[in-house]
């Protein structure tokens, strides 16, 4: 059941990111625990963020922002072989540099 889908969104470049029950829990616990209940924004920065960026370290990795003022949610989300996966979500003060590939 931990392996279950939580929630998967449509990024604007057409890619599906995916992110399990068990995996969140991670995030939220783990790696950002000011994330616990910020689910819908880290939905948001990927459906409808104001800007996605590649990563400069690795191609594969891509940077969606969404506005929460007065920070911004970073969705960091992988894509390989085509699939996408959550690798993590975090709140920031600004966006990091990295190609960019989206605005609305």
């Amino acid at each position: 059941m931990e392996d279950s889908l939580y929630f998967d969104v449509t990024t604007p470049l057409g890619r599906c990111i995916r992110v399990t029950v068990a995996y969140w829990e991670v995030i939220v616990t783990i790696k950002h625990p000011i994330m616990q209940g910020k689910e819908g924004l880290v939905q948001q920065a990927l459906q409808s963020p104001i800007e996605i960026r590649q990563s400069r370290s690795d191609p594969d990795v891509y940077l969606h922002y969404a506005a929460e003022p007065p920070y911004i949610i970073c969705a960091v989300a992988r894509y390989l072989n085509g699939d996408g996966f959550l690798i993590t979500a975090y709140r920031t003060n600004k966006i990091k540099e990295g190609t960019l590939l989206w605005t609305p």
